[in-house]
């Protein structure tokens, strides 16, 4: 599949410039998620680095790096001159995927909260009180 700057997966639209998370790291967690959650899957193509670079306004090396601790990590198969592909993941490598990056956002949460000066009971009161509104 061919991708464009106007045909990019959405996964890429929170990508945050200003972000402490380096923009490789983000990159590669949107990507660690949406193979958890099933939006990509065995198989699927990657942006090129190129186009994925020339739509988030980032060095290429930066898509490079995201890749390769994508491939890695055994998220991606990268083969050159044909492009990058979600690699085959058994249901365990995907929870355990889904688990990592569950363990990233709260890490994420935490340290937002201390830069607010939240204190850990109000997070939680506050996590139980949205929880508790999703039932």
């Amino acid at each position: 599949m061919y991708y464009n700057n106007d045909t990019l997966p959405a996964m890429f639209d929170h990508i945050d410039p200003r972000s402490p998370t380096p923009i490789y790291a983000q990159i590669a967690a949107r990507v660690r998620i949406a193979v958890a959650s099933g939006e990509l899957a065995t198989g699927d193509p990657l942006p090129s680095v190129r186009a994925l670079a020339g739509t988030l306004r980032v060095n290429p090396a930066t898509v490079v790096q995201a890749y390769r601790d994508l491939e890695r990590d055994g998220v991606v198969d990268m083969r050159q001159g044909s492009g990058t592909f979600i690699a085959t993941l058994s249901p365990e490598a995907r929870g355990h995927t889904r688990e990592q990056e569950a363990r990233r956002l709260v890490r994420e949460l935490l340290e937002q909260a201390a830069r607010l000066a939240i204190c850990p009971l109000d997070l939680r009161r506050a996590i139980d009180a949205e929880l508790g509104t999703r039932s």
